[in-house]
């Protein structure tokens, strides 16, 4: 009895601080979600709601007249999807070549971007002086303010006051006609292939050297080593940065509007200009909202086609 009467102080008090370990343990459980807070309503008031918004938009006729009341636009239901989709007509076809004209841009940029990335990223890793100098002039490109290095680019593109034309000893038009496409794949990979070479440096970092050892005391080739070591282990960093530098590309609308400027050439008409061309200077913002998000949805579908092969890739490797 004294015994029970001796502990009973102690209970009372481990009681008492019971309700306080639990505040503290909720406390901390919730501090991180308290701190994600500020980025989440970010995120919201900058992408989501003005996504919900285009979305709206994309089922009214929305055109200059209706802008300072939006409640007055008539509603369109699929109309503004069904005009867009249209491929015999010339709204249908002008899309569809901007969209074709934009995955021959996105392919080539990509995949050039990924083979200098790469192979640079290769080449840096062998020690030799000089090597710290070389990486920091690869990474120059892309820590440019984007304009000003699309500005400079389109000054060195002039036909009589141009570097490029002044180097190669010719008068050829690059901004406009057949060469104005040539003229943005090469921008574009300019500026991202950095970006490409700083992914790739960072997965190499990951492979263990012991495994470059053992293959060359075993006599394998350094062609042979990218191929049966490099490439294997850099596959899920690959699969990510293609997956990026796709979302980038496809939907990419600075450079082409600071390097052509509001109306680029036909033949450098990405989807994006021409959805820009189509909502603001038509003024038909429910076409360019409908636009819009048709793009959206092809890009959902081919980055959960992607994952889903990645995961299907990666579950048969397993």
């Amino acid at each position: 009895m004294a015994i029970a009467v001796k502990d009973a102080p102690a209970v009372e008090a481990a009681g008492a601080r019971q309700p306080g370990s639990r505040w503290a343990k909720r406390r901390k459980i919730g501090l991180p979600y308290l701190l994600l807070l500020p980025a989440l309503l970010l995120e919201l008031l900058i992408h989501v709601i003005p996504m919900l918004v285009g979305i709206g938009m994309s089922f009214l006729k929305l055109t200059q007249y209706f802008i300072r009341n939006w409640s007055a636009a008539p509603n369109a239901g699929l109309d503004n999807y069904k005009f867009v989709l249209d491929f015999d007509s010339a709204a249908g076809k002008a899309l569809l070549h901007s969209f074709w004209v934009t995955v021959m841009y996105t392919v080539l940029v990509v995949g050039l971007c990924w083979l200098f990335g790469t192979s640079a990223a290769i080449l840096m890793q062998r020690s030799f002086r000089g090597r710290g100098l070389l990486r920091t002039l690869f990474l120059v490109p892309y820590a440019l303010p984007m304009y000003a290095a699309v500005i400079t680019w389109s000054f060195m593109f002039q036909r009589d006051t141009g570097l490029v034309n002044s180097v190669l000893g010719t008068h050829s038009f690059w901004l406009i006609g057949d060469n104005s496409f040539w003229s943005l794949v090469i921008v574009s990979v300019w500026r991202n292939w950095p970006f490409a070479f700083l992914i790739i440096m960072a997965g190499l970092q990951n492979i263990p050297g012991e495994l470059y050892e053992a293959a060359e005391i075993d006599g394998a080739s350094w062609w042979r080593q990218v191929r049966a070591i490099t490439q294997p282990m850099l596959r899920p960093v690959n699969q990510v940065l293609l997956l990026v530098l796709f979302l980038w590309t496809f939907n990419d609308f600075n450079t082409p509007y600071v390097l052509f400027g509001k109306s680029a050439p036909q033949e450098a008409s990405l989807i994006s200009i021409h959805i820009y061309q189509s909502s603001f200077k038509t003024w038909n913002f429910g076409l360019g909202s409908a636009m819009s998000v048709l793009l959206l949805l092809f890009l959902l579908l081919v980055s959960a086609l992607y994952l889903g092969v990645a995961a299907r890739r990666r579950k048969a490797s397993v």
